[in-house]
């Protein structure tokens, strides 16, 4: 096991924890000197805030942990590939390296919808790679929305019944 495939094992850890609150389990660690300062999943649902955001979470309690708002000479890894608010938030946060699994291809600003981070303009650059643990992030977030629509199926047929 690779350093990188750890530390994305450790995203996938967090993503699960959203998964049993029935959120959509995306999970993020943010990684400084080799220790983890920063974790975070999903809970846009539970918190009923739309800023509650793996990354965001996990940038929020790095920030705590090193008393400042810059997280430079910090790495985030996430589940999936970030959306816009995510992708500047981490632009913002000063973050070094970007690490995600699977790619978003309905809301990923990295490199499916939007390349937010490559713009040449921003003063802040971010190295990115994708794809570490792809198919197991890929496969936790399928399996999700496939129970999701399973129960939403035989709640229409348990309404029927009635």
């Amino acid at each position: 096991m690779t350093l990188h495939e750890f530390y994305m094992n450790e995203a996938l850890i967090e993503a699960r924890k959203a998964y049993k609150k029935n959120e959509v389990p995306i999970g993020a660690v943010i990684v400084r000197k080799g220790t983890i300062i920063g974790r975070g999943h999903n809970t846009r649902e539970t918190d009923r805030s739309p800023l509650a955001h793996a990354e965001i979470i996990a940038i929020a309690n790095a920030s705590k942990n090193l008393s400042g708002w810059r997280l430079t000479g910090c790495d985030i890894y996430v589940t999936l590939e970030p959306c816009l608010m995510c992708a500047g938030a981490i632009y913002q946060s000063r973050i070094v390296s970007l690490f995600y699994g699977a790619i978003d291809e309905k809301a990923g600003a990295i490199n499916s919808l939007f390349t937010v981070l490559n713009e040449p303009k921003l003063n802040h650059i971010v190295t990115i790679e994708q794809g570490i643990l792809e198919n197991e992030c890929k496969t936790i977030i399928s399996q999700f929305f496939k129970e999701l629509r399973y129960k939403k199926k035989e709640q229409k047929f348990a309404e029927k019944q009635v």
